[in-house]
Formats: structure tokens, sequence, C-alpha cells
């Protein structure tokens, strides 16, 4: 190699570190010139790292014998000694089952009723009874979760409940919903779409009303019935914005919420109601085994971060819409 080459790379060399400099300078001046949009950014960016990658410290626990008066760095590191405990456990199959069947339950009942309803206002003539069926929809959504539970109680309650006053009407002996099991998934999914429906469909009304309306024009001078433009227009509008909310639900497939479950939990149905985050609140905070509850949580997020990778993935393969 001669000496013009080495000298010719070397000056490539520096131009480049030149360029890469240059654009950093360009980068900090720019977010100079715009620093009130980071101080406005920097609260929430406090927040995260406060409340969501600070606590990330306590994940040693599910690795320790964990003792409170010695500190996490002082306990004694026991590897996957909690993790084996879980999984040998005779009830971890049944908890993992549990959870599942309850959240593809949700899944399916829940994703394409948000959609469906979307589209049905969306086609609506009248604007008037349009908001009306919104205002009915969405109403429930601000209702919090002791009330709603209060509401199903007082519903299905064996002597007064509505149900059961019909039920008797007919001749027919009432029936303890809330102590069935086999009636717990239901009432427990079902109420939660009736709950979340119509707040779930706002998305999909603002993305079918992003739409172009000559393109319905143009439909109907081609003779296109109704259905033929939810098919061609309406769905293919709404379908990015839907593929990225069922990643997301997917993505939190064990992370099935706490609160309703264990409010409607009972003696009768403790072994279907039963799933992780009960599990980690009996173990963890009423019995105390931190390091336990603290090792099925870890697993549980790891579950959801690999169904979401995967599912983007695919979602990433095969369409044109996904997270990251």
């Amino acid at each position: 190699m001669n000496e013009t080459t080495l000298i010719n790379k070397d000056i490539s060399y520096k131009k480049k570190i030149k360029n890469k400099n240059k654009k950093k300078n360009d980068k900090l001046r720019q977010m100079l010139k715009q620093y009130q949009l980071y101080l406005f950014l920097l609260p929430a960016i406090i927040y995260v790292i406060v409340f969501l990658y600070a606590p990330m410290y306590g994940i040693l626990v599910a690795f320790k014998d964990y003792k409170p008066r010695i500190g996490i760095l002082h306990s004694e590191w026991v590897g996957l000694k909690n993790f084996r405990i879980f999984f040998n456990s005779y009830s971890s199959k049944l908890i993992i089952k549990n959870t599942l069947i309850l959240s593809i339950y949700k899944i399916i009942a829940g994703f394409p009723l948000p959609i469906i309803l979307a589209i049905l206002l969306h086609h609506l003539p009248s604007k008037k009874f349009k908001k009306v069926v919104q205002m009915a929809t969405y109403a429930p959504y601000f209702i919090s979760t002791v009330v709603i539970i209060g509401m199903i109680n007082i519903l299905l309650a064996p002597d007064t409940g509505i149900l059961n006053v019909i039920l008797t009407s007919l001749g027919k002996e009432s029936v303890f919903f809330m102590g069935k099991p086999e009636y717990f998934r239901h009432i427990y999914v079902w109420s939660d779409v009736w709950q979340t429906l119509g707040w779930s469909s706002v998305i999909y009304i603002a993305a079918l009303s992003s739409v172009d309306p000559t393109y319905y024009e143009a439909a109907i001078v081609d003779g296109a019935t109704l259905f033929q433009r939810i098919r061609y227009i309406d769905l293919p509008s709404i379908m990015p914005t839907a593929i990225i909310l069922l990643i997301l639900a997917v993505g939190q497939t064990l992370s099935i919420g706490f609160e309703k479950v264990y409010l409607m939990q009972n003696s009768s149905n403790i072994h279907i109601s039963e799933i992780i985050s009960t599990y980690v609140y009996r173990i963890g905070i009423l019995k105390s085994n931190f390091e336990l509850g603290t090792a099925v949580d870890l697993f549980n997020g790891i579950i959801n971060c690999i169904l979401l990778i995967s599912v983007n993935k695919i979602s990433r393969k095969y369409t044109d819409a996904s997270l990251f």
C-alpha cells in the first residue's frame, strides 16, 4: 500500500469524524432552540425513571433468600431456587392455565366487538342517535371496578337479583351465579366487554373519520353495497390500528387485571379464579414471601415480553403494521 493511498484514507476518516461531530452539534443546537418542548417532556421522563426503571433494582429479590432486616444486597444469593419452587408446586400449572384461558377468552370476546361498534356508529345516518349510543357505551368505562363488582353482586344475588327473580317467575330455581365456578369466566369477560366496549371503539371511530369521503362516493357510484363499502374501505383503513392494538393485547396476556378477579373470588370458585396476579398478591404480600412473589411476577413479565416481540415480528413480516 503506497503512501498516497494511506493519505487518502486518513483524509476520508477525518472527514467522517468531522461530519459526525457536525451532526452532533446540529442536533444539540436544534435541542437548545426547542428547549421548551424538552422541559415539557422532563416530568414524564422523571416519572418513568423513578417509578418504572428505578424499581427494577428489586428484581434481585427473585434470585435471593430475601431478609428485610439485612436488605436486598446482603441477602443470600439462591439463583433460580424461587422459580423452581413455583414450577414444582402443585398449583403452578393450574394458575398459568387459568390465566391463559381467561386472558385469551377476553381477547377473543373483547377485540372484535369495538371494531363492529365503531363501524356501525360510523354508518348511522342519525347523528343524534349516534351521540346517544356513544354516550351510553362510553359511560360504563368511568365506573370504578369496585362499583362494577357491587352491581354484579346485586344483579346476580340468589334471592333478590334481577336475573334470579326472572328465573323464579318462570318456575325455575334460583342460581348462585357468583358461587358457580363454571360461570366465573363468563361473568368476568362479558362484564368487562360491557364496561370497555364504548371506550375501546373510540380509536377505531377516529381512524374511520379520517377516511376520505370521496372513497365512499366513488363506491356508491360504482354500485357498492353497504357491506362492500365496509369490506373494501372501512376494514382496510382501520386494519393497521387493529393490528397494533392486538399486539398490545397479546403482550399483556399473562397480566390480566388483578382488582376485578380478586374482588370476584370466593371459596367456591378459587380453583378457577386464581391467576398469576392474585397468586403473587397472596404469596408476596399476605404471606410475606417476597422472593417467591417477585420470581413469579418476573416470570410473568418475561413471558409477556417474549409474546409481544414475537407477535410484533410476525405482524411486521406479514403486514405493514408493527410497534417497532
